[in-house]
């Protein structure tokens, strides 16, 4: 009895099962399903039914290998749809795989880009509160205008009111 050790590494073992890549396959069914969607795909897929027809129609009995049902073009296009389905459906979950990655990374980059936007405005609102507190140019002037009166205007000044009565 083997018992599984996390410490050694398993046993090749050789499967009956062939071994394919998911991601080149669905790489594959892509570019399937995006020719499939395609007005070329339609006029290809008409031009070959009509010629199929038409020869299968107008030639020789001899040389004609479906005749009128056309049994074997209905076989032929049971099973092109039998397999575009399960490839238009695999590209479809790739595509929305995709589309949920890309939606989630536009939602972080959404939430960072708000946490930037609130972070800046508490910093501008920060620095108008910070000037708001500062003197300013017109202010200063007013102050200095008003302490200059109140110089002039003073009794010890010898230009003010007060220096006028002491003579």
């Amino acid at each position: 009895m083997a018992v599984n050790r996390l410490d050694q590494p398993r046993e090749i073992r050789r499967t009956i099962r062939p071994h394919y890549d998911p991601e080149a396959f669905g790489r594959l069914s892509e570019q399937i399903a995006r020719f499939l969607g395609t007005a070329r795909f339609l006029v290809y897929m008409t031009g070959f039914i009509a010629v199929w027809v038409l020869w299968n129609a107008l030639a020789p009995a001899n040389l004609a290998f479906d005749p009128y049902p056309f049994i074997f073009l209905t076989l032929i296009l049971s099973l092109q749809a039998s397999y575009a389905a399960p490839l238009i459906l695999l590209a479809q979950n790739r595509q929305a795989d995709r589309d949920r990655v890309q939606g989630e990374q536009d939602r972080l980059a959404g939430e960072r880009n708000q946490a930037e936007v609130e972070y800046l405005t508490r910093e501008i609102a920060g620095l108008r509160l910070a000037l708001g507190e500062l003197a300013t140019r017109d202010y200063i002037r007013f102050e200095l205008e008003h302490l200059r009166e109140d110089i002039l205007e003073s009794p010890a000044h010898p230009d003010g009111a007060g220096g006028a009565q002491r003579e």
